[in-house]
């Protein structure tokens, strides 16, 4: 792990998930830095993705699960879920790294001011139909959702990694020095 997270506060228990949440976002954050549309766009491995994809991807499942917690109206049919799952890892012509990161910027604050005005963490919400999620107990809490989204994030940002060392070698510890200035 490139960065070390610093908890300020011990009994803090939502500001150190957050906090965990906020490092795992920063290695897919560092992972574009300094590349141009096109180079975020290339992909240089055996899989399809790209950092641009990548980033648009993380995003949208930060997103989507901050929509489930939120009670955000019905789950789409499987079909559509799909459709939306797989556009999610390419960039349309007006989307841009800098305004995916600064619509990421944006939702990370959102969910925080969200889970801060939580009266507890033990506060649940209910998962959608769907085939990848169980078919019983389907109300996880919201220290459930902080702790998925911090490994659903790390996830991106290991392939980010491989992705970013593959175009122009630079390493997750090169970019956080270059990052750090």
């Amino acid at each position: 792990m490139p960065t070390h997270v610093v908890e300020n506060d011990p009994a803090d228990e939502r500001g150190t998930l957050l906090a965990f949440l906020d490092a795992q976002r920063g290695g897919v954050r560092r992972a574009v830095l300094g590349l141009t549309e096109e180079q975020a766009a290339l992909k240089p491995s055996a899989s399809a993705l790209s950092l641009g994809g990548l980033l648009k991807h993380t995003l949208h499942a930060e997103h989507g699960w901050m929509a489930m917690a939120r009670g955000g109206g019905p789950a789409p049919s499987f079909e559509e879920a799909m459709k939306q799952f797989e556009q999610s890892f390419t960039l349309t012509e007006d989307e841009t790294v800098p305004g995916l990161l600064a619509e990421w910027d944006e939702l990370a604050a959102d969910l925080e001011g969200f889970i801060r005005a939580l009266p507890t963490l033990e506060q649940t919400f209910e998962l959608p139909a769907a085939p990848w999620f169980p078919k019983d107990n389907t109300s996880v809490s919201m220290r459930w959702l902080l702790l998925h989204l911090i490994e659903e994030v790390a996830r991106h940002a290991g392939h980010a990694d491989v992705i970013r060392e593959s175009l122009d070698g630079k390493t997750a510890f090169e970019l956080v020095e270059e990052a750090e200035g």
